[in-house]
């Protein structure tokens, strides 16, 4: 099955139309560049990092949750830290088991969410990839239903439909700053523009796993290091999206851990915003001109999770 026929406006239509009830509609902060040290212009900033578990995740997860078979074993899912906390908060929701698997990179914050949410997590492995592991292990044994991050159908139309609710929030914005791990993000959004805005890759130069996918035509393992390495260091992009980014993806934009920390530094200070290094990257890019919008570009920057405890209150 081709992403024409899987991935479809229709498709991802039908599956917003069914998350919607147990998702937060996100709220857009108008704002102009120059409030930035940037060349006045407009700027949307799309505050998907206000989601429930803290991140876009969620639409993912619940997209699965109500459209596949749970069995009584429940649910087990493997990640960097958002995908678990997001299939945690929606099994808890849905009254359905959890299991997480994440690695020794996850922050503590998203550790703690997941265990607050009432799953069952277990740590263990130094990436992304030594989780899936030991999740598909758990679920050849258990039978338990395995969510993946980002390369799974419902997945993808799940995160889509964050597409659908941008484009009703924005309707005339030119481009789409959007940070890619394993492409269940931007793939469903790409799917669900199919071309009518310019989607722009964002990625850290540590794990460009969409880059070396480009480079070399089909998806590749690339490093997995960095600042962001909890939440967009998969080693590879999905096979699903990888077709979607080649038809409707600009090629990615690689921004440093140092452009990183400024774009986290520069929500907190101008607008306390507090983002964690994969949702602040794609405002990384801009904020460091690695990408410059035209003068009268609208541009829009998706701020895609908070799970951090850099922000401390004592």
């Amino acid at each position: 099955m081709t992403f024409e026929t899987a991935i479809t406006p229709e498709r991802i239509a039908e599956m917003e139309r069914l998350v919607r009830p147990h998702v937060r509609h996100t709220p857009v902060l108008p704002v102009d560049r120059a409030e930035f040290g940037l060349a006045p212009g407009p700027l949307d900033l799309k505050l998907e990092l206000l989601q429930h578990s803290g991140s876009f995740k969620v639409r993912g997860a619940f997209a699965n949750l109500l459209t596949r078979p749970l069995p009584a074993t429940g649910v087990a899912a493997a990640s960097g830290g958002n995908h678990g906390a997001a299939v945690a908060y929606a099994a808890m929701r849905l009254g359905v088991p959890a299991t997480i698997f994440v690695p020794n990179v996850t922050s503590p914050a998203k550790a703690e969410r997941i265990r607050g949410y009432g799953a069952e997590l277990v740590v263990g492995g130094e990436r992304y990839a030594d989780a899936l592991a030991a999740s598909r292990h758990f679920v050849e044994e258990r039978g338990a239903l395995a969510v993946h991050a980002f390369d799974q159908p419902e997945t993808l139309l799940g995160q889509g439909g964050l597409g659908r609710e941008i484009e009703a929030d924005l309707p005339g914005i030119d481009s789409l700053l959007v940070a890619v791990g394993g492409g269940g993000l931007i793939g469903g959004i790409a799917a669900w523009f199919r071309g009518r805005v310019k989607v722009v890759a964002v990625e850290p130069e540590g794990s460009p796993t969409l880059w070396r996918a480009f480079e070399a035509g089909h998806p590749v393992d690339a490093e997995a290091e960095g600042i962001a390495a909890d939440s967009l260091a998969p080693r590879r992009v999905g096979e699903l999206m990888f077709p979607i980014a080649q038809a409707f993806v600009e090629r990615p934009v690689l921004v440093s851990d140092d452009d990183i920390r400024a774009a986290q530094r520069a929500l907190w200070d101008r607008l306390r915003l507090v983002a964690e290094p994969g949702g602040a990257a794609a405002f990384a890019a801009l904020l460091s001109g690695k990408y410059v919008p035209g003068r009268t570009e609208r541009v829009a920057v998706l701020l895609c999770g908070a799970n951090t405890d850099a922000v401390r209150f004592g």
